[in-house]
């Protein structure tokens, strides 16, 4: 796991996952709540306290733009400087409707390598749906200018890593995660590597997480005696 910006990225559970993207809902701490209570009591009343909810709200992911740009390194294993460099026109079209492919143009590939195009999966076109983007890029940097630079985006993430207590985590721990989900899922490592863009296999493999279940898993399969 990622310390300090060292080792690998993490792995994303499912659970932090729906953290960044639709927030996290927890109960209120009792210091937080006796504080809350003190302050209710003294402008409502006691109704007020009767009525009052113990549940507590931190924000993930704070705008379409940024759950739609980390939606799309998610949902199509993207590099987040692939992500930021996209062209509104590459996901799309004339009609303003979301496309069933998204395109990653070679220029803006890692190496330069090739165009790839990955189908739009429905939980990504959700998110899609809820952003629009008047702007040739599809994320336009600050006053508009070209697109959103890596580093802005990894500056948002990181405070949303940091208000909902994820640890270890990056911008690369979107690609990771859908990686290793898609392997574990029986996914051809012929078919992740068609979407994912890396060369060759054996730089692919370095993206598959082996978790402590794993190895329980395969451990409990050593049964040589009757």
């Amino acid at each position: 796991m990622k310390i300090n910006r060292h080792d690998q990225a993490k792995i994303l559970s499912p659970q932090e996952i729906a953290w960044l993207f639709d927030g996290k809902v927890g109960f209120v701490s009792d210091l937080k709540l006796l504080r809350l209570l003190v302050w209710v009591g003294k402008r409502e009343g006691m109704e007020a306290i009767a009525s009052l909810s113990l549940l507590s709200y931190t924000e993930g992911l704070p705008t379409e733009r940024d759950r739609a740009l980390f939606g799309i390194c998610l949902y199509t294993t993207a590099r987040v400087n692939e992500a930021c460099s996209l062209h509104t026109a590459d996901v799309y079209g004339v009609d303003g409707r979301v496309r069933d492919r998204i395109t990653f143009r070679r220029a803006t590939t890692k190496g330069k390598q090739e165009t790839r195009s990955v189908p739009v999966s429905p939980e990504l076109r959700q998110l899609l749906e809820g952003y629009r983007s008047a702007r040739p890029y599809l994320f336009p940097g600050r006053w508009g200018r070209g697109h959103i630079c890596p580093e802005s985006a990894d500056a948002i993430l990181r405070a949303a890593f940091k208000r909902l207590g994820i640890e270890g985590a990056s911008t690369h721990s979107f690609r990771r995660t859908a990686i290793t989900w898609m392997h574990n899922e029986r996914v051809p490592i012929k078919h992740i590597q068609s979407i994912s863009g890396h060369k060759s296999l054996s730089a692919l493999q370095r993206y598959i997480d082996v978790t402590e279940k794993d190895k329980e898993v395969a451990i409990s399969t050593l049964s040589f005696r009757l």
